[in-house]
């Protein structure tokens, strides 16, 4: 039956990810050139959104749990597009660090669009609901970076930023169109023992719920394992993604122009949405009821292994191509079963709050890894 309420969720989640998805092939390089930075300080550069996004993360969440969805998925549009235009204007290397925090800050729109997603799906749907706004994640990761490629070449490289900045703009006017799914009886408060009261119900109240707190996290074994499994996996693609561009920039494209550097770094990372459209479309649903949720885990962790090998012995655009694939339809077939798990294991009024701690884990793990990650290419370049 069709639901106009996660058509336009994953309407926003498209805009949002091929807008944001456009900056990815000429950050890095953009970075390099313009500003002289080395691979250590892009890396860094990576580092400063998800260092924000680490500490802005389980908030946005649990304030989505209190206030309600739509509010903070507006903010948190409205924050990327000043972001980016913050980096289509700036004149000095600190800008691109201050876009970058702030971008992190209020990058919670993915955190709350899969909170309103699970306020309105049954438990049992909930990994193909994931799984379709990973669908939608995978079609604008397709686009946007094949088209940022196109407009750094065609337009310069700062025009992309301004494209994006616009996609967060209209994102921002598409959630007037949601309607709010969390009700004042089911608002829980941010603090225990805070004087903030939950809003008076119109309808029958049912007992306000204690915020996620980090106590709980610890002693919830469960969770526990599900945030060890993501942190894991996601330190294996921070060290990817904080270098790639400068990475195939050396290694696949070496000796190539500037605009075929750039098209082809795009149409790599469109391989990945690729991987990631076909196998929320196709593999997700299938694989599930056959394997379950945790064995679907697995199983995509050992696809992401295989395409890090690839990466590692490759020196082909081509075969690094087969890499982006694998990488993709792995991370397609790890996160979603990954998120649902994480929702089973907290009381429904803190399903913002736990997707929220949930992000933090694995922004925590991409922080470190892209810090590691620019010391160690470094070294290597040198």
């Amino acid at each position: 039956m069709f639901d106009r309420r996660l058509a336009t969720i994953l309407a926003i989640v498209f805009v949002q990810i091929a807008g944001a998805a456009l900056i990815l092939p000429i950050l890095p390089l953009f970075a390099e050139r313009q500003f002289n930075l080395n691979p250590a300080s892009v890396s860094l550069l990576v580092s400063a959104y998800f260092i924000a996004q680490f500490f802005a993360g389980p908030l946005l969440g649990q304030l989505s749990d209190r206030y309600g969805r739509i509010p903070l998925l507006i903010i948190s549009q409205l924050g990327s597009a000043a972001s980016f235009f913050l980096m289509a204007a700036a004149g000095g290397a600190w800008l691109l660090y201050v876009a970058r925090v702030v971008d992190g800050i209020t990058g919670g729109n993915i955190i709350i669009a899969q909170a309103y997603v699970s306020d309105i799906t049954p438990s049992e749907k909930r990994t193909e609901a994931f799984g379709y706004i990973f669908a939608a994640f995978g079609i604008g990761f397709i686009i946007g970076p094949a088209l940022g490629g196109l407009l750094s070449a065609w337009f310069g490289p700062r025009f992309p930023f301004v494209i994006a900045a616009v996609s967060g703009l209209v994102t921002s006017g598409m959630c007037l169109l949601l309607e709010e799914t969390v009700q004042p009886a089911k608002a829980a408060p941010l603090f225990r023992g805070s004087s903030l009261k939950a809003p008076r119900p119109t309808l029958k109240a049912t007992p306000p719920v204690i915020r996620l707190s980090p106590a709980e996290v610890m002693h919830n074994t469960p969770l526990l394992m599900i945030l060890a499994v993501g942190f894991i996996g996601q330190f294996g693609l921070g060290m990817v993604q904080a270098t790639f561009a400068l990475y195939a920039a050396t290694v696949l494209f070496r000796g190539t122009s500037i605009n075929t550097t750039n098209l082809g770094i795009g149409l790599l990372l469109a391989m990945v949405g690729l991987g990631q459209f076909v196998t929320q479309t196709w593999l997700i649903r299938p694989l599930k009821e056959r394997f379950g949720d945790a064995r679907l885990v697995i199983l995509g962790n050992l696809l992401r292994a295989a395409a890090l090998v690839i990466y590692a012995v490759v020196v082909s655009p081509w075969l690094a191509a087969l890499g982006s694939l694998f990488f993709a339809v792995g991370m397609g077939l790890t996160m979603p079963p990954l998120q649902t798990l994480a929702t089973r294991t907290v009381d429904e009024t803190q399903r913002g709050g736990v997707l929220g701690v949930f992000q933090s884990a694995v922004s925590l793990a991409i922080i470190l890894s892209t810090a590691i990650a620019g010391v160690i290419f470094s070294a290597g370049a040198t």
